[in-house]
């Protein structure tokens, strides 16, 4: 069976609904985008397939004994209280030293132990909470945003150290994004959610196409995203065009919040 399945999700908040019948499943070793537009609904799938969130209607499965790292989009540490990296790694159990400097070399900051956390860079910071999760040995990663606030340059290298966190240990990764510019070089296939799954597969990247360059050119502060979704002949689609290997483009204002 797959590590996480979900079936029929559906996720109401009051009279509000966010999600409506959403079937999900990632494989052993495989790294899923979960991709939509702010308000989308991305954060709350992400907690309903951790169990942080209740469905309204549906149910999500997890296979025994599953070990799930997690990656939130922010952390929230009072200024005024000192924290190093290390000690925050032994929250809330602890480890070894010999744990930790491996999970910091690991992920690339291997002289970041005795920093506070909240003097490190936005970088800096998403490397260990990368670290943190990669102490449970999962076997699932999921990850909200991991990249929001970093640079291309940024964004690029902590793809590629997840694609060698992958090769190394065999863990699957879900990973939530509002774009696709540089993250979908990462992916093995891509959802794209509005509320509802509106259409999912292989996604690629049109790199070398000009209107791909006119999309991404320096000025567009990687807000725009032209991708493309191949489907097999069984897809269903909904709300999403109807040509089979077609490609979008999806302007996201950066000021809005996701659901």
């Amino acid at each position: 069976m797959p590590l996480i399945e979900a079936q029929g999700l559906s996720v109401r908040r009051g009279d509000n609904t966010i999600l409506t019948g959403v079937n999900f499943t990632i494989a052993p070793g495989e790294i899923v985008t979960i991709l939509g537009p702010n308000g989308s609904g991305k954060s709350t799938l992400i907690r309903a397939l951790i169990g942080l969130e209740r469905p309204s209607a549906g149910a999500v499965r997890h296979r025994a004994g599953l070990r799930i790292g997690y990656v939130p989009q922010r952390l929230h540490l009072d200024a005024a209280l000192p924290m190093t990296v290390r000690r925050f790694l032994s929250l809330p159990h602890r480890v070894s030293d010999a744990a930790a400097a491996a999970v910091l070399a690991r992920t690339g900051v291997a002289d970041l132990g005795g920093r506070q956390v909240v003097a490190l860079s936005g970088g800096q910071l998403q490397r260990v909470l990368l670290a943190r999760a990669l102490l449970a040995e999962p076997q699932v990663l999921i990850l909200d945003e991991p990249t929001q606030g970093l640079d291309q340059p940024g964004e690029a290298a902590f793809y590629q150290l997840l694609e060698e966190v992958r090769a190394e240990t065999g863990t699957a990764v879900i990973m939530v994004s509002h774009d696709l510019h540089v993250v979908m070089r990462a992916s093995d296939r891509v959802v794209c959610l509005n509320g509802h799954v509106c259409c999912e597969g292989t996604p690629e990247i049109v790199s070398e196409a000009p209107e791909y360059r006119a999309l991404f050119g320096l000025g567009t502060g990687g807000t725009l995203a032209l991708y493309r979704h191949t489907h097999g002949p069984d897809h269903v689609h909904d709300g999403c065009a109807h040509d089979h290997d077609h490609a979008h483009a999806h302007a996201h204002g950066p000021e809005a919040a996701d659901a």
